[in-house]
């Protein structure tokens, strides 16, 4: 069975009354039914609700959560803010490119420093794969070395792990699990993200690939990527619908970059399929549509973009029953019938920029918006050290 629902993080929007991403005129009546305030006081409510309102929506679509902010912060970020790091205890080893280039471009950007002091963050490197029992080494070392992990509890640490790490019960473990910022690939597992503390790095998208122009035609409604989607029962169904194009088994790059161009929409399956071509489908325009059944709360560069401006979240009660493609037909078809589609893919267009991991950094690339979202969160509690026993 077909569950019509949007999922977005943290909002499910019932598709039923989908139109735009605003609200609709019989929410705002069915809203306004509840409230019930003074005659008096209605003109000033309805105009501090307009003011408020002018404020907080974009008066033009932007991929951005607050782009007024955005712009002023980076600038800042690139002036001010500094980390130190510390020596690692060995060589260290890597199991993505990512975490390679996030490192790499780390040590030799000018937000490194010397001086602890002036530093906003502090910056603990290990291999990916080193042991819960050599971790909490690390971390036990640099408690008795330094002064700065007491200061916060390690609040203000930040450290690299594709694939998280869950809560233990060694002490040292578990302040840095609770407390220190982790950078972990996508998607993460949910026992090892914490939601608003941690992020995520964006899937490697090199910048050789280049993006497809925005005027170019659609051939078709959907492509899936061969393993995108797993459900047996739905790649049979999109498989026989001439609307959509489905990999049949892996394609070259440039074979799937022509194939990203000629979509409308690219498909997805969270959770269970290869979700990390979401990035590479943005930046070729082509929207993502993201099949989940639960609410996604670790997609890349969250604090920066607005997802549900540059993709589809299509919900899916595994326990009624499968997506039925007739249903997926009918959200994607009422997309593009009401104009969203040319302001989503428009807005993909935008958001693409940022996904590119670049040898040398470039102004607002991947890894500038990694550093970013870590700029945001250099605000922690340091404790006196009397406080710390």
């Amino acid at each position: 069975m077909f569950n019509h629902n949007i999922y977005i993080p943290n909002k499910v929007v019932s598709i039923e009354n989908y139109r735009s991403p605003h609200f609709t005129e019989n929410r705002m009546h069915s809203h306004s039914a509840q409230v019930k305030l003074p005659t008096m006081f209605l003109p000033h409510f309805f105009l501090f609700l307009c003011f408020s309102l002018s404020l907080s929506l974009p008066l033009h679509p932007t991929p951005y959560l607050s782009a007024n902010t955005l712009f002023p912060n980076y600038q800042n970020m690139l002036q001010s803010f500094k980390i130190f790091t510390y020596t690692p205890p060995q060589p260290l080893v890597f199991s993505t490119p990512p975490e390679s280039l996030l490192f790499s471009s780390l040590l030799n950007s000018s937000f490194i420093t010397q001086d602890p002091e002036q530093a906003h963050l502090f910056f603990i490197p290990f291999s990916s794969n080193i042991s819960t029992r050599s971790l909490a080494r690390v971390i036990n070392t640099i408690r008795n070395d330094f002064p700065f992990w007491n200061r916060s509890l390690g609040a203000d640490h930040f450290y690299i792990s594709c694939e998280g790490f869950s809560f233990g019960s060694d002490r040292n473990v578990l302040e840095l699990k609770k407390n220190s910022i982790q950078i972990s690939c996508f998607p993460t597992p949910r026992d090892k993200f914490v939601p608003h503390k941690d992020v995520t790095l964006p899937p490697l998208a090199v910048p050789q690939a280049q993006q497809a122009p925005t005027n170019k035609a659609k051939t078709y409604l959907g492509y899936v990527r061969y393993g995108a989607i797993k459900d047996h029962n739905l790649i049979k169904g999109l498989g026989d619908d001439t609307e959509f194009l489905v990999d049949s088994e892996p394609s070259d790059q440039s074979t799937y970059e022509e194939r990203l161009g000629l979509s409308k929409f690219c498909l997805f399956e969270f959770g269970e399929g290869e979700v990390c071509g979401i990035t590479e489908a943005v930046r070729f325009s082509c929207v993502p549509v993201v099949i989940t059944d639960r609410p996604i709360q670790d997609m890349p560069l969250m604090d920066v973009l607005r997802w549900q401006e540059i993709a589809l979240f299509v919900g899916w009660d595994k326990l009624k029953g499968r997506v039925k493609v007739e249903g997926l037909k009918r959200v994607l078809h009422r997309t593009c019938e009401d104009e969203r589609y040319d302001e989503l893919r428009g807005l993909c267009e935008t958001a693409g920029h940022h996904f590119v991991w670049n040898e040398e950094p470039r102004p607002y690339d991947a890894f500038h918006m990694v550093m970013y979202q870590l700029w945001l969160r250099r605000h922690t509690i340091r404790y006196a050290r009397r406080e710390v026993a």
